[in-house]
C-alpha cells in the first residue's frame, strides 16, 4: 500500500507540472482567440500603419490599443502587448508570403509537426504547387528533420497522395497541413545505431499493419458481395440498431462497409491511444462515408459518431486549430444524431427501450463544442457546453460495486456498464435488460443464419442453372430474396448472363458450338440458325441457350443477336494459370491475416462504441472548467 500510495504521489507531481504547462498553453490560445476576434470586430489591421512601419517593424500605437484591450479583458498589459506582437509578426509574414506568391507563384504551406516537436510545432514552408505529394513529402521530412518514410501528412482533411500534384489534390497557398509519424520518436542526436535501427524497423511495421488493415477491409467488403458459406467464411455484414441486417444498395453496400470497417480499426487505435495512426483510418472512413447518399446516413449514428472520434483525435494529438472546420463537424454530428434518434430521443426510446447508454455520446459532444469554444475565446459558450458535459457526467457515473456485483452473475464488465447506464443504475433491472438483450440476439443470430443459407441456396441453384454468381446476387437482390422471382428477371434479361466475378481475358475468342448442342436444342423444336446463335451468345450453355429461346418465342432479343454476330470472349486455362499456383497459397496466406488483423478489432458487441469509463473525459472537463473559472476569477479581482 505504501509503494503504491508513493507511486501515486510521483504520479501526481508530474502530472502537476504538465497540468500547469497545459493551462498556460489553453490560457494563450484564448487569449490570442479573444484579442483575435477583437481585432476582426473593431476591423483593425496590424499589418498596416500606424501598428506597422514601413521596415515592417512594430509601431507606437500597438501599445495604446493594447492598454484598451487589457483594460477590456481585465487582464495583465503585458501579456496582451506579448500576444499581439506576435499576431502581428504573423499577419505580416503572411502578406509577405502573398506578395511572394502572386509574384512568382510559391506557395506558403502551414505546417503543423508532432507532439514530440516540443518548440515551433507551426512551422511555414515554401513550395511550387505543380510538385507531386511525395516530393512535399520529402520536402516536409528534410527541413523538419524526419525519415520519409514513416511520415503522413493530412492537408484539407484527406491524406495526401504521393501520385497526384498538389494542385490536382486541392492544395492552395496559406493551406494548413499536419505531420503524422508512424510511431512517436525520442531519438537524440547522441543515440546510438542500433537504437535508430530499431525505431526504423517499428516505423516499417506500423506502415505494413496499415497496409494489412486496408487489403483486409477490402477483403471483408468483397466477400459480402459474394457467394460464401457464412458458417466457414468470415465476412462483414451491416446491421441496425436492433442488429438484424439491413438491405444497402449494391451500389452504396461495399462504400459503407469500408467506411465502417475503416471507423473500427480507427477506433481501435484510440483506444490504445495511438492517435497518430488513428486519425488515417478515420480520415479515410470518412471519405467512404461521403461516397453513401444523405438519406442513408441520416439513418444511422455511424457517421455522427466519426465526426465526434476525428474531431478527438485531433485534439488529444494538440493540433485542434489544424481542423478548419471542427465547429461543421461538430454541428454535422448534433444535426445526424437528432435525425437518426428523433426529437428528445423519442426513436431511439421507440427502438431501444432506453437512451441511457446514448448520453455517453452527447458528454463527448458537449465536452468538444466546449473546449472549440474556449480556443475560440468565447468564454461563457464553453462554460455553458462544460456544464452540460459535467452534469451528464454525474448522471452517467457507475458504481463501481455495482459492475462487481453484475460480473459475479456472470456478465462483462462492459455488459455491466451498458446495462447500469440503461437502467439508471439499478442492478436488478441491470441484470434483467442484459439477459434479455442477450437471448434477443441469439434469437436474432439464428434469424440471420437462417436467411443467409436460404439465400445461398438460392444462388447455388440459379448457379446451376448456367447464371454466374454475381447474376444470381443481383437477380435475388432485385427479387427481395425470391427464387422465383429471380429466375423471371433473369429470364427477361438475358444479357445478365454476363455479370461475371471475374474478366474474361479479352484474346480468347468464343469457339463455334459444336454440332451436337446444335441438334440438342433443334431435337426440342428451336431453328437450326436461332440454337446455333443461341449457342454462341451463351458459349455453349445448352440450358440458358433452350431457356432465352422460349422466353422469346424461338428467336434471339435483337441486342443479343448483336452479341451473335460478334461473339465475345470467354475465359479459358492458360499455361500461366499452372504457372500461378505455386505462389497461390502464399497469397492466401497474408489474405488470411490481414483479414485476421482487421477482425480482432472488429468489437464483438454491438455496443462497443457506447461503452466508455470517462476517465480521460472526466479530466479533461475538469481541466477546462478550471481554465474558465481562472477567467472568471481574474475579471473578478480587477
Amino acid at each position: 500500500m505504501k509503494i503504491n500510495g508513493g507511486r501515486s504521489r510521483i504520479r501526481a507531481l508530474g502530472g502537476s507540472r504538465l497540468a500547469q504547462l497545459w493551462r498556460r498553453m489553453a490560457q494563450k490560445k484564448y487569449l490570442q482567440s479573444k484579442l483575435t476576434q477583437f481585432l476582426r470586430e473593431d476591423k483593425i489591421q496590424l499589418w498596416k500603419p500606424p501598428y506597422t512601419d514601413e521596415n515592417k517593424e512594430v509601431g507606437l500605437a500597438l501599445k495604446d490599443l493594447a492598454k484598451k484591450y487589457s483594460d477590456k479583458l481585465e487582464c495583465c498589459e503585458n501579456e496582451v502587448e506579448k500576444v499581439m506582437e506576435e499576431i502581428r509578426c504573423k499577419a505580416v509574414e503572411r502578406g509577405t508570403g502573398n506578395e511572394h506568391y502572386k509574384t512568382t507563384g510559391i506557395a506558403t504551406i502551414e505546417v503543423f509537426l508532432p507532439p514530440r516537436v516540443k518548440k515551433d510545432r507551426k512551422s511555414l514552408l515554401e513550395t511550387r504547387l505543380h510538385i507531386t505529394g511525395r516530393e512535399l513529402r520529402s520536402k516536409i521530412a528534410e527541413t523538419f528533420g524526419f525519415q520519409e518514410n514513416y511520415i503522413k501528412i493530412v492537408i484539407n482533411k484527406k491524406q495526401l497522395q504521393l501520385g497526384e500534384t498538389l494542385k490536382e489534390q486541392g492544395v492552395t497557398h496559406n493551406v494548413k497541413a499536419m505531420v503524422l509519424e508512424l510511431k512517436q520518436s525520442e531519438e537524440d542526436v547522441r543515440k546510438t545505431f542500433q537504437v535508430e535501427e530499431e525505431k526504423q524497423n517499428e516505423a516499417k511495421l506500423e506502415e505494413k499493419r496499415i497496409q494489412r488493415t486496408k487489403r483486409g477491409l477490402e477483403i471483408l467488403a468483397e466477400r459480402a458481395e459474394m457467394v460464401v458459406d457464412p458458417e466457414a467464411t468470415p465476412y462483414l455484414d451491416i446491421a441496425n440498431q436492433t442488429g438484424r441486417s439491413i438491405r444497402i444498395p449494391p451500389s452504396e453496400r461495399k462504400a459503407l462497409m469500408l467506411a465502417m470497417g475503416y471507423h473500427e480499426k480507427g477506433r481501435a487505435f484510440l483506444k490504445r491511444k495511438e492517435y497518430g495512426i488513428a486519425l488515417p483510418c478515420l480520415l479515410d472512413a470518412d471519405k467512404y462515408f461521403c461516397e453513401c447518399c444523405r438519406e442513408l446516413l441520416d439513418t444511422v449514428d455511424n457517421y455522427a459518431v466519426l465526426q465526434l472520434d476525428i474531431v478527438w483525435c485531433y485534439f488529444r494529438l494538440g493540433q485542434l486549430e489544424c481542423l478548419d472546420d471542427a465547429e461543421k463537424k461538430l454541428k454535422l454530428a448534433q444535426e445526424c444524431f437528432r435525425k437518426c434518434y428523433g426529437e428528445n430521443h423519442q426513436r431511439l426510446l421507440h427502438i431501444k427501450g432506453n437512451c441511457g447508454k446514448e448520453k455517453v455520446l452527447f458528454l463527448r459532444l458537449y465536452l468538444l463544442q466546449g473546449i472549440r469554444n474556449y480556443h475560440s475565446g468565447n468564454g461563457e459558450e464553453a462554460y455553458e457546453y462544460l456544464n452540460k458535459a459535467c452534469q451528464l457526467l454525474k448522471e452517467l457515473y457507475i458504481d463501481p460495486s455495482k459492475v462487481h456485483s453484475l460480473m459475479q452473475l456472470g456478465f462483462s464488465a462492459q455488459e455491466a456498464r451498458l446495462g447500469l447506464r440503461a437502467c439508471d443504475g439499478n442492478v436488478d433491472h441491470a441484470a434483467v435488460h442484459i439477459t434479455n438483450r442477450r437471448e434477443e440476439l441469439d434469437q436474432i443470430k439464428k434469424e440471420e443464419r437462417e436467411k443467409k443459407r436460404r439465400r445461398l441456396e438460392n444462388i447455388n441453384h440459379l448457379k446451376g442453372m448456367g447464371y454466374s454468381p454475381r447474376a444470381a446476387r443481383q437477380a435475388l437482390h432485385q427479387a427481395s430474396g425470391n427464387l422465383e422471382e429471380a429466375l423471371k428477371i433473369l429470364l427477361r434479361n438475358p444479357q445478365m448472363w454476363w455479370l461475371n466475378d471475374s474478366v474474361p481475358e479479352s484474346n480468347n475468342r468464343q469457339q463455334s458450338p459444336s454440332q451436337e448442342k446444335i441438334d440438342q436444342l433443334v431435337y426440342m423444336g428451336f431453328d437450326a440458325v436461332a440454337a446455333k446463335a443461341a449457342l454462341r451468345v451463351f458459349r455453349g450453355n445448352v440450358q440458358l441457350a433452350a431457356q432465352t429461346l422460349v422466353h422469346n418465342g424461338g428467336r434471339l432479343p435483337p441486342d443479343l443477336q448483336l452479341s451473335a454476330e460478334d461473339s465475345s470472349s470467354t475465359p479459358s486455362t492458360s499455361p500461366s494459370d499452372s504457372a500461378g499456383t505455386s505462389s497461390a497459397s502464399t497469397d492466401e496466406d497474408m489474405e488470411t491475416e490481414a483479414v485476421n488483423e482487421v477482425l480482432e478489432d472488429i468489437p464483438e458487441h454491438e455496443e462497443d462504441y457506447l461503452d466508455s469509463t470517462l476517465e480521460d473525459e472526466e479530466i479533461i472537463i475538469a481541466e477546462y472548467l478550471s481554465y474558465v473559472e481562472n477567467i472568471k476569477s481574474a475579471a473578478k479581482k480587477n
